[in-house]
């Protein structure tokens, strides 16, 4: 094991560089793909080596669960014994379980409130809640995914921006764009290391949406007023949303970089140059990635084998 079980701990550093770049010279949908797989296997890979660390660190605690052959002068001589960061990992381990379970079940809550809130109201696609004082809309995922929308919203856009809001919150159902975001926000969970990256797919998920929305109206334009116009009249997300968990029109992501985007030209969905900074940055986050996996895998090959030799049925 050595020092191999402590680099999943620090090499979500690796994939920094590349949460920024994505978000300018990838598609949005190639930018939510790759920051959401890095972020999930840098997570599963940190969390794994916080557990072995707890198993080597404490082996030779009173009263931990392994047998007495574990404590043999040869088996502890093949693994690194550090007591001071064993005892150290479990409240660390402990704590990202409690706050991915947390944010799971927070999660779970606000999508059942919001369905229940809705369940009085005509099952159609589209919801319109008569609220003329507050601006806002958002996509509700479930079995049956919904466009939530206040009144006051619809009234305040043209019939091209209406159609450009519905396609965007049908864009983020179609997609499952809640997937990406819980993942990455379980991701951030368990190594704060990877916040950037929940960061960037918050913005990337938008995006991605607004390009379909744009696809479907045939109107790049449209989008962005509808976008602006949006922002400006709502004060965020609506009261009682997780934010990004749940996505709204114009709550989430910087929305000056999105209209500034849609003014712009399309971005190409052919992966960059390796030479180009998005390219280099992507592949340095490739290695860093896979080198996570090899050192974590490599830790627990190592730890069963020395368990099972010390431990023979």
């Amino acid at each position: 094991m050595g020092v191999f079980v402590f680099l999943p701990l620090v090499l979500p550093l690796t994939a920094w560089p590349v949460a920024r770049l994505a978000e300018h010279h990838l598609h949005p949908r190639t930018a939510t793909w790759l920051l959401t797989g890095l972020s999930v296997v840098l997570a599963v890979c940190s969390t794994l080596s916080l557990a072995l660390l707890v198993v080597v660190g404490t082996a030779q605690l009173p009263g931990n669960p392994l047998p007495d052959a574990w404590s043999d002068p040869e088996v502890r001589a093949a693994v690194p014994y550090d007591e001071l960061a064993g005892r150290a990992a479990i409240p660390a381990l402990l704590a990202v379980l409690a706050s991915c379970g947390r944010t799971a079940w927070h999660h779970h809550r606000v999508r059942r409130r919001a369905a229940r809130a809705l369940a009085g109201l005509p099952g159609s696609s589209v919801v319109l809640l008569p609220d003329d004082r507050n601006a806002y809309a958002y996509a509700l995922p479930g079995r049956r995914g919904r466009v939530v929308a206040t009144t006051g919203l619809v009234r305040a856009l043209t019939g091209p921006e209406r159609r450009a809001l519905f396609a965007h919150e049908r864009a983020h159902l179609t997609g499952r764009h809640h997937r990406f975001l819980l993942a990455v926000q379980l991701a951030a969970r368990a190594n704060p290391f990877l916040r950037p990256l929940r960061t960037a797919v918050a913005y990337t998920t938008e995006r991605w949406a607004d390009e379909e929305a744009a696809d479907r109206i045939g109107s790049r334009r449209t989008v962005a007023r509808a976008v602006g116009r949006a922002a400006l009249l709502s004060g965020g997300a609506p009261p009682g949303l997780l934010p990004g968990l749940l996505s709204g029109f114009a709550a989430a992501g910087p929305v000056p970089r999105r209209v500034a985007a849609l003014m712009g030209p399309p971005v190409a969905r052919a992966w960059p140059s390796p030479l180009s900074g998005a390219g280099l940055a992507a592949w340095g986050a490739a290695a860093g990635t896979t080198a996570s996996a090899l050192a974590s895998a490599n830790s627990a090959v190592t730890l069963f084998l020395i368990l099972k030799a010390a431990t023979p049925l």
